[in-house]
């Protein structure tokens, strides 16, 4: 089994954001040095039937497949992991979340050694589905019949609404959508709360889940259906490695309704109210942020032991970030931003793209700077060898990039309603490509930049006389 990914995630209703879009995204955090690619399979480039690298299940698939983005690892020899993307129906999908069960749980439903996991969710779900909630119940369906080796929870987003799923054992699972006035966090724990089975509207769930709890005796509180504390954990270990990110999100977008919140509280609420309409940059901020302005932050914390209490949302392991932008006026937006998302940035691309930039599909072991994910590692490297040389000069690059992404997205928009339907492919391969590009010469030009302002910046050196 490949190594779990220990991501972040999070998911904003469209009446929650200031231009009515609906956004869901993570940070997948897995391993420092694994390469992503950021690939578009075509409509139909899929064959009848999937084997899992990974644990091995055999799947059929319905034809034809719909066309789709996703950022697989630069091997399959573990699996696929292609992790997110857009397909050509406007369905977003983002997966996984990883969590854990508790023994009593799975005592009851263990693991399936050969089902489903994380690296298969993507390719059986999205490029078969026209709808969030008919990605929901697809992969609640597969998770039933065939079982998963994981503790999960998986995005889902459309023009109309956003979905959090979350799996709890062997073959359980419950899904919520997310109000459209509210946003939700979440860090490698259970999420969600209580489920309330008389509304279809808003939940979904395993049609056996209520008699398997029951027969087990598993609720806690009995009267009451709290997923998180029927199926997941609540360890000290959680308190320190994951509602700290949770904790923090709240602190960020609901900073009234959290000024009593605790890092390490284990009730955290799961859905939130933010005290003001969310932009994409904010979704961003919190992707790429490391508890920044309070004594956590173990870049500027003034206290060396707090700083380094708490799991880093934006950390060292981040293999990719990505946030999924949905219910736009022109075209959806797969928001990608490759190795670590505080030292790299997010590069938006339209859904309808069917050619992604060479170097978004290269990058191996070792590294080598065709790759558009070892161009943004190498800058990020070079920076943590210096943080007060480094540090400003990379966020004069994001801040230049990320201005620029805002007009292109600005103009593109403009272009793509005033251009016939059936020049736009061709439009956003050419112009989006084009732009990738651009991003990529600023931080070569950055790493560059960072090589010569860091040589002399070595414990093989010696103050002496400046003739000497």
């Amino acid at each position: 089994m490949n190594e779990l990914s220990a991501c972040t995630s999070i998911l904003i209703g469209k009446n929650a954001t200031i231009d009515h879009s609906i956004i869901i995204g993570r940070n997948e955090d897995s391993k420092s040095s694994w390469p992503k690619h950021f690939i578009v399979h075509p409509h139909g480039g899929l064959p009848a039937e999937f084997i899992s690298k990974d644990t091995g299940v055999r799947i059929p698939l319905p034809q034809p497949s719909y066309r789709y983005s996703a950022t697989p690892e630069w091997t399959d020899q573990a699996g696929l992991f292609e992790e997110d993307g857009i397909n050509e129906f406007d369905v977003a999908m983002s997966a996984t979340e990883s969590a854990y069960s508790n023994d009593l749980v799975l005592s009851a439903d263990p693991y399936v050694e050969n089902g489903i996991n994380e690296e298969a969710m993507v390719t059986l779900v999205l490029p078969f589905v026209k709808s969030a909630r008919a990605g929901v119940q697809r992969l609640g369906d597969l998770i039933a019949q065939y079982g998963t080796g994981e503790t999960n929870g998986i995005l889902f987003a459309d023009n109309e609404e956003a979905w959090y799923m979350e799996i709890g054992s062997g073959h359980y699972w419950v899904a919520q959508r997310i109000p459209d006035n509210a946003y939700a966090v979440a860090g490698n724990q259970l999420a969600i709360q209580e489920i309330d089975f008389n509304d279809s509207t808003n939940f979904m769930y395993h049609p056996e889940i209520v008699n398997f709890v029951n027969q087990h005796q598993l609720n806690p509180h009995p009267g009451t259906f709290n997923f998180r504390q029927i199926f997941g954990t609540a360890t000290p270990a959680d308190a320190i490695y994951s509602t700290p990110r949770v904790w923090y999100g709240h602190h960020l977008f609901s900073p009234q309704a959290a000024k009593d919140e605790h890092p390490e509280d284990q009730n955290l609420p799961f859905i939130m109210r933010p005290e003001k309409r969310l932009s994409i940059l904010d979704a961003q901020k919190y992707l790429n942020s490391h508890f920044q302005g309070t004594i956590y932050d173990p870049l500027n914390g003034p206290d060396q032991v707090a700083s380094r209490r708490y799991r880093p949302i934006s950390l060292a392991k981040t293999q990719e970030s990505h946030l999924l932008q949905m219910n736009r006026p022109s075209a959806n937006l797969h928001w990608l931003s490759m190795g670590v998302g505080a030292q790299s940035n997010f590069i938006p691309f339209y859904n309808g793209l069917t050619q992604t930039l060479p170097a978004y599909q290269k990058g191996s072991l070792p590294a080598s700077l065709d790759s558009a994910y070892w161009v943004y590692k190498h800058v990020g490297v070079l920076i943590d060898h210096n943080l007060k040389i480094g540090w400003p000069l990379l966020n004069e690059v994001q801040q230049t990039v990320t201005t620029q992404a805002l007009t292109f997205i600005h103009e593109m928009d403009q272009l793509l309603n005033t251009t016939p339907i059936e020049e736009h492919s061709s439009l956003i391969n050419e112009r989006n490509n084009q732009f990738a590009a651009w991003t990529l010469e600023q931080y070569q030009k950055l790493a560059m930049r960072l090589l010569t302002d860091l040589t002399d910046d070595s414990p093989l050196n010696f103050n002496t006389d400046d003739n000497l």
